[in-house]
């Protein structure tokens, strides 16, 4: 499992012309599911999403979780994020985890941020072709891994 974040001011996604979530101050996050994610990663990736000190404290510094600050998670499934692209000009999919198995393991992650982080979790529409606007703040964008 894998997420890449980014500190936003503001975030949303949009399916077929409809804004199915938004959020505010806080993280957005793409998350890859990989073969082998389980129980295990998606408590700690959740671990990691809302612990994880992106935002500044009073002396400017990276020193603040989302968890600290009350900002809102935008959680956003993206098998792309899990390619192989190693070798040749076209991205291959293999190491990305397969869609039954993919989608169990976001809602497992989505279902233990929610139940971690009352501030407010929103997400995207699993499979759905995406339109996901934000608004990155700093720029701060990083790459996580359980």
């Amino acid at each position: 499992m894998l997420a890449l974040i980014q500190r936003v001011t503001q975030a949303q996604v949009t399916v077929d012309g409809a804004v199915v979530g938004a959020i505010g101050p806080g993280l957005l996050a793409l998350v890859g599911i990989e073969p082998g994610d389980g129980e295990a990663q998606a408590r700690r990736m959740a671990q990691r999403l809302l612990g994880y000190r992106v935002f500044e404290d009073a002396n400017g510094r990276m020193n603040r979780s989302l968890t600290d600050t009350g900002g809102q998670l935008l959680l956003v499934s993206q098998f792309t994020l899990a390619a192989d692209t190693r070798s040749g000009m076209r991205p291959s999919f293999t190491s990305a985890a397969a869609p039954d198995m993919a989608r169990r393991e976001f809602d497992r992650l989505l279902a233990i941020c929610r139940a971690l982080h009352p501030p407010g979790v929103e997400t995207g529409r699993f499979g759905a072709h995406m339109v996901v606007s934000l608004v990155n703040d700093g720029p701060v964008t990083l790459l996580l891994r359980p």
